[in-house]
């Protein structure tokens, strides 16, 4: 048996230059920092040389091509596999939740197939391939941000190339500043969690329109890694994030809702300097930055939202278990 763990994200700003129709024209970029929730996946062979899936169903299949959840069934296509086997998900977040799910799902998976067969996979092979599978195979309207932090991890200031190559770029801060950081964000769920390809798919429709909207949060994505590396003022950290999430809210209007505005309003006003929604929008988790003597407060003003506590996760996917079965 192979195990993998894969970290989900938070993504601080960028998001939406890493969709091709922003991309293919100039560079997009994104800060984003793997965190300690994982998915986790079980592949083993099957004794009776049969397909077992088991994530929110389970699933049974005699080949390849009859497995239904197309993630798995393209990826073990992918790697060869045709011998029945066993796969098993397990994750400590809800799937559609703003935190890059589906992507550490595919990353995973790929990281546990191709071990058991023996071979070793580096990050950039599986967050391409991750892609590949995602975007071009299954014509997902999805980025390419949550594919390279969860192979990579860390703390990484990520750049989409035209010619679809992509830099990852870890962001040089003392720890001290990586600690003050992670100590003044939290993190709550609003619920309504959602499928990202309804907003993603607007938001794509809209990009030629929103160009200078992306570019400018492209920017702030350079002045947030600049805090951290060059002048540490965490507040304006803070502020720069509610900055993105205003130009954020106007690429597309199903981004957010009354009841989100409403939340994110009362987290403001609770003494939060600034903050987002995660992912794609319209559900999933509120970030918000806010000093330490005033998260008390912040707690009892979204008292009602349950509270994610998160720290920064400095590896990306990674295998914790090789037993001795092979194929």
């Amino acid at each position: 048996m192979i195990i993998t763990r894969t970290p989900f994200r938070v993504s601080f700003a960028g998001g939406g230059s890493d969709l091709k129709d922003y991309y293919r024209h100039e560079p997009g970029v994104v800060l984003s920092t793997a965190i300690d929730k994982y998915v986790y996946l079980a592949v083993k062979p099957h004794f009776d040389s049969k397909f077992r899936i088991s994530y929110s169903k389970t699933e049974f299949a005699d080949r390849v091509d009859q497995i239904e959840h197309p993630i798995v069934r393209e990826c073990l296509k992918l790697v060869g596999i045709e011998r029945g086997c066993e796969i098993v998900s397990m994750a400590d977040l809800p799937a559609r939740a703003g935190l890059g799910s589906s992507s550490s799902f595919t990353v995973g998976l790929l990281h546990a197939l191709y071990a058991d067969r023996g071979k070793v996979a580096s990050p950039e092979r599986l967050a391409s391939e991750a892609c590949q599978m995602e975007i071009e195979k299954l014509g997902e309207p999805i980025g390419k941000q949550d594919q390279y932090i969860a192979a990579y991890g860390g703390l990484q200031m990520i750049q989409f190339n035209a010619d679809g190559s992509v830099f990852v770029d870890p962001v040089i801060c003392t720890a001290e500043t990586r600690r003050q950081l992670n100590e003044r964000l939290m993190m709550f769920f609003v619920g309504g969690t959602r499928d990202a390809r309804e907003v993603l798919t607007k938001q794509k429709h809209n990009t030629a329109n929103k160009i200078e909207v992306l570019r400018r949060m492209c920017r702030m994505a350079h002045q947030l890694r600049d805090i951290l590396t060059e002048s540490g003022d965490l507040k304006q950290f803070g502020r720069l994030l509610d900055e993105g999430w205003q130009a954020k809210k106007s690429l597309e209007a199903s981004i957010s809702n009354p009841q989100i505005d409403e939340y994110y309003a009362r987290g403001l006003r609770a003494g939060a300097l600034g903050g987002k929604l995660l992912g794609a929008g319209a559900g999933g988790f509120l970030l918000f930055y806010c000093e330490p003597d005033l998260q008390n407060k912040l707690r009892q003003e979204l008292a009602d939202l349950r509270e994610l506590p998160f720290s920064f996760e400095s590896q990306g996917s990674k295998i914790v278990h090789i037993g001795s079965d092979r194929w």
